[in-house]
């Protein structure tokens, strides 16, 4: 299958089975999703979900999360991965979100990424989420959708998975793919053990061809050598 083949028929079954695709962190303003952004790093959205209400109330706004104490913000976020270092990002976006943009959160993905915590991850969620920009942010399960699926060769880092994505994506659709590929990494295209058998992507999958391709050969290499199946 052609790469332009296998990216159309992608977008058409994901639009298909999943048509509503969206962030699963809790938020109700963009400071708020970006506050659980930086927390999601290499952390469950599940377990963000469990400490930003307390969060949030605490600290309903940039001014009042940059009037905190490191230690105030760490009590309510030692839960989470790495909480010594997302209280200090915190504490160091929420204060220049106020001394520099107003305590609004901006919609230019250099003035986000001047952000403590944000990088461009963080920065092209915020921008497709909130902005609904054709922004595609690459986390660990996009990256490796991408690649097993088929929509990505070699990527050699996040940047390069991102260009080749928004690059043969239609743009009207690019901020729910980062959604679709996300989601279906997270419960279907899994790290350790993918299960294929429930994914409506299988007989498109350059992953399972692969692995399709594998038994065969073993198979064929059984029957040669006289074993039973």
């Amino acid at each position: 299958m052609k790469q332009a083949e296998r990216y159309r028929a992608v977008v058409e079954r994901f639009s298909k089975e999943m048509p509503v695709a969206e962030t699963e962190l809790h938020y109700g303003n963009p400071y708020q999703l970006l506050v659980a952004v930086i927390l999601s790093a290499q952390c469950t959205d599940k377990r963000v979900n469990m400490i930003t209400p307390a969060l949030f109330e605490a600290y309903p706004t940039p001014e009042a999360l940059a009037a905190a104490s490191l230690e105030d913000i760490y009590g309510f976020i030692k839960s989470v991965s790495y909480p010594n270092n997302k209280s200090k990002s915190l504490s160091g976006m929420a204060r220049k979100l106020v001394e520099d943009f107003g305590g609004q959160v901006p919609d230019d993905i250099d003035a986000l990424m001047s952000l403590p915590g944000v990088g461009r991850k963080t920065a092209n969620v915020i921008l497709s989420v909130v902005f609904d920009r054709p922004a595609m942010a690459v986390d660990t399960h996009v990256f490796r959708v991408a690649e097993r699926i088929g929509l990505t060769t070699a990527s050699r880092n996040p940047l390069d998975t991102e260009k080749k994505l928004t690059g043969n994506i239609p743009e009207e659709v690019i901020a729910k793919a980062h959604h679709w590929l996300i989601l279906h990494g997270r419960y279907v295209c899994k790290a350790r053990k993918p299960e294929c058998g429930k994914c409506f992507l299988a007989d498109i999958c350059r992953y399972r061809e692969r692995e399709d391709a594998k038994a065969a050969r073993a198979l064929a290499k059984a029957k040669a050598l006289g074993k039973p199946e």
